[in-house]
């Protein structure tokens, strides 16, 4: 515990009631912080989800932010989807009050060590891939993060034999100060956020942020083949790196098919390409990074080819749903930004509908072009953006404005024909019409098991 915080008596603001911001709210209650909670939502809007903080004494104040209410505060935690430099935090900041994100509240009262992941793609993987080989590896492990589970909810379990894993993103990065990992990943850099961020350079600041406060007695693993990485590799922790194309100085890298790590300058082979369980390059520098991150931590090679051949994946991510009348189904709804979506349609050989679409956040689609033209034979579009992408790739695929996923599934079942892929990977947020990339995922899954079952009725029926 590197740097404790007293809570007892300090008023503390939480702003937005979801997830990270319930658990917030419950840690500094049970501190016996003065907390209020507010939320631009009614607590009509918000429902029963809000009687836990009532039973634990926090004031809330609903359907809005009054100026005031920011300004009075020791502390302000805001939620990940209030932006950094929304107004009132601005004056509030002006004025000396403290703004953290969860995540620097939660690392004041954690235990043991930690490993934080960030990047524009490939987090949530590579940070349930860290987690699983060290939990088979025999370590103690925690998973949390921006992968679905608030950090701050987790402290109570950590230990001082703890390794706890954490997937971080830009919005809790840039309202960091002392939060600090012993191992650090940044996976890549691609435009991403440029909504909230309004540059990827910004974008990239924010996300850098991971290296900030590392010492020389920590460790950082960056993308040696990832030339806006690159530049942003730290001066104080150990540098590592991974590459599938170069052999590395120190770190992990693909030699003659395997996975070899590097470490003063002795070479060890953890494992070959070939047993790696998930499709895609992209996933190959995945499984790199892990493999540097948790060799640091201290698990042994034989160790770590087991963790990754037993790993079966994320869901919402490249997840396999179904194969109906020889057409597949994937599910890459964690694909919310346009380079997650090229990577997705690299990992098929062809003849793929694909269904893009939600809520823009200033991406650029004309890239999709390309590999549309190569690899899709149809682009089923849905949500806010569909008149954006449309313009953006007319001539590169055949389109249908399918409006919402139910539609878009439904045309891809028909058009689809044995070997295709139909693949939902939507280059954009979700939401405009779904909770988060969740429920868009899960949406799509109940959509294609149910033409499953209509499938195995017709065939029975036939019978």
């Amino acid at each position: 515990m590197a740097n404790p915080f007293e809570l007892r008596g300090k008023r503390v603001l939480v702003v937005g009631l979801a997830r990270t911001g319930m658990a917030a709210a419950l840690f500094c209650a049970a501190r016996d912080a003065n907390v209020t909670a507010t939320d631009a939502r009614t607590g009509n809007e918000i429902g029963e989800a809000i009687a836990p903080l009532r039973t634990a004494g926090v004031s809330l104040e609903l359907g809005g932010h009054r100026e005031n209410l920011f300004l009075e505060q020791d502390l302000i935690i805001p939620s990940p989807g209030v932006p950094a430099d929304a107004p009132l935090l601005q004056a509030a900041r002006a004025s000396g009050v403290t703004i953290w994100s969860e995540v620097e509240l939660a690392d004041r009262f954690l235990d043991g060590r930690l490993i934080g992941i960030t990047g524009s793609n490939g987090k949530t993987t590579t940070t349930s891939l860290i987690e699983h080989i060290l939990k088979n590896a025999g370590f103690s492990t925690i998973l949390a993060g921006n992968i679905g589970t608030p950090l701050i909810s987790r402290v109570e379990q950590t230990t001082d034999n703890t390794i706890t894993v954490v997937e971080l993103s830009s919005f809790q990065l840039e309202l960091i100060e002392t939060f600090r990992p012993n191992i650090s990943v940044f996976l890549n850099l691609t435009p991403d956020h440029l909504d909230r961020h309004h540059t990827l350079e910004a974008y990239g600041r924010a996300k850098k942020r991971i290296f900030e406060n590392q010492t020389e007695a920590d460790s950082a693993v960056l993308n040696a083949d990832d030339a806006a990485t690159t530049p942003l590799a730290p001066a104080k922790p150990h540098v590592y790196w991974f590459s599938r194309k170069q052999r590395v100085a120190q770190g992990a890298f693909v030699r003659e098919n395997e996975i070899v790590f590097r470490h003063n300058d002795e070479e060890e082979t953890v494992l070959k390409l070939r047993e790696i369980p998930l499709a895609g390059a992209h996933n190959v520098e995945n499984v790199l990074a892990a493999v540097a991150a948790v060799r640091l931590a201290g698990a042994d090679p034989a160790a770590i080819a087991k963790g990754v051949r037993s790993f079966a994946g994320v869901e919402h991510r490249l997840e396999f749903v179904a194969e109906i009348g020889r057409v597949r189904y994937y599910n890459d709804s964690k694909a919310t930004n346009v380079d997650a979506t090229l990577k997705a349609l690299d990992a098929f050989p062809g003849r793929i509908l694909i269904v893009l679409g939600g809520k823009d956040k200033n991406s650029d689609y004309t890239v999709l072009q390309k590999p549309l033209r190569e690899k899709a034979i149809l682009a089923l579009l849905i949500g806010a953006a569909a008149e954006k992408i449309e313009k953006q790739i007319t001539g590169s695929v055949a389109i249908e404005r399918a409006g919402v996923i139910e539609r878009a599934v439904q045309i891809a079942s028909h058009a689809a024909r044995p070997g295709d892929v139909v693949l939902l990977a939507p280059a954009c947020a979700s939401f405009d019409q779904f909770q988060d990339y969740e429920h868009r995922g899960r949406v799509f899954k109940e959509l294609v098991h149910q033409l499953e079952k209509q499938a195995a009725s017709t065939t029975s029926g036939r019978g």
